[in-house]
């Protein structure tokens, strides 16, 4: 998509790309196309990342402050349709199976007590690599295309500079007229390389930090829920 921009842009500073990449060889354009595929599907995953942080975000808010106002936890079970896309609720129904699993009561009656705490903050640490995980997914994409980008890009160019030496050994002069279209599909190249790369590259590092603080945000969830059910159960 950026791409796709930046060869409107060129079009518009009196460049004629078009013109470059229809008449370039197969592997020219072969190479412009695969780049513009890349640049596409980064732009896909960077929308979609996007919106799934900015909805995580609201529903995590939302479940927090209902979570700390709850004093049934049953109540809050009900109410996880709500709350589907937070990813502190994943983590809440794996504690709260796990609670209601070792929950034990003595058989002389008084306070309901938990048998394992350790089984809890285990299912808490599972819960927080699935969760993790949902939100990781297709980053890798993003790592891929800013990797991979300026070096097919790099194959347009030197692609570009050997079919200008040849031009020049066809026609035994080294004139402008015959390096210009080698070097145009190099430069090319290069260029939508460059330009599929770094929003790629961009948009993975900030993702990166997003998911450094959904760990944080995790974490000090299942601390919060270690301490209330050690709290009420203990």
């Amino acid at each position: 998509m950026f791409a796709i921009a930046l060869i409107a842009l060129w079009e518009g500073s009196g460049i004629n790309l078009w013109e470059v990449v229809l008449h370039g060889g197969p592997v020219a354009k072969m190479v412009l196309l695969l780049l513009v595929v890349f640049s596409v599907v980064s732009w896909v995953v960077i929308i979609m990342k996007g919106l799934l942080i900015s909805r995580s975000r609201k529903a995590t808010e939302s479940f927090r402050a209902t979570f700390r106002r709850t004093n049934d936890w049953r109540e809050l079970k009900q109410q996880a349709g709500f709350f589907t896309m937070s990813p502190l609720l994943g983590l809440f129904n794996a504690g709260y199976t796990e609670v209601t699993y070792q929950l034990r009561t003595p058989a002389a009656g008084g306070k309901a007590y938990i048998r394992s705490m350790e089984a809890v903050e285990r299912s808490l640490t599972r819960a927080s690599v699935v969760e993790m995980g949902r939100m990781e997914r297709h980053l890798g994409i993003l790592a891929t295309i800013a990797a991979v980008s300026p070096f097919v890009g790099l194959l347009g160019t030197v692609w570009g500079i050997i079919y200008a030496f040849q031009g020049i050994g066809a026609t035994g002069n080294a004139n402008l007229a015959t390096v210009a279209p080698g070097i145009s599909e190099a430069l090319v190249a290069t260029a939508i390389g460059l330009f599929a790369a770094i929003p790629a590259l961009m948009a993975y590092n900030f993702f990166q930090g997003q998911l450094k603080q959904w760990q944080t945000e995790l974490d000090d969830f299942s601390l919060e829920f270690i301490s209330l059910s050690e709290r009420n159960f203990t």
